[in-house]
């Protein structure tokens, strides 16, 4: 697996160069649009602690691995209170992968959601 910071593709007319940039912040526009999902989450490495991202950060909360064939999608969030998780997480993998597939072109191999809180109101 590489972590390229860009993912090249070639075609008749020449090469296209996509920054992980672009496809995390359509990940994270997906993401968050999905019923349930409150909003992106970030992990403090050093003390455990997981923050809520402001709307503005979104691809903080998402990463992206670029591997041959295609890319995987690591998405942490945080879900409301109530919601089916299951159901959620299935819902995000679905339109995500359409999404990145249909709009930049590259094949989607595996997308891992990672619930990393609960909000109650």
């Amino acid at each position: 697996m590489n972590r390229a910071m860009v993912l090249k593709t070639s075609g008749d007319l020449g090469e296209v160069t996509i920054s992980n940039n672009v496809i995390s912040e359509i990940a994270g526009a997906v993401a968050t649009k999905c019923y349930g999902v409150v909003g992106m989450a970030s992990r403090n490495k050093k003390d455990g602690i997981v923050n809520l991202l402001k709307p503005d950060s979104m691809t903080k909360g998402i990463s992206i691995t670029v591997e041959e064939g295609g890319v995987i999608v690591e998405i942490h969030l945080i879900v409301e209170y109530g919601i089916n998780i299951n159901t959620i997480c299935k819902s995000i993998v679905n339109r995500v992968r359409y999404t990145i597939e249909n709009t930049v072109g590259i094949k989607v191999n595996r997308i891992n959601v990672r619930v990393e809180g609960v909000r109650v109101d």
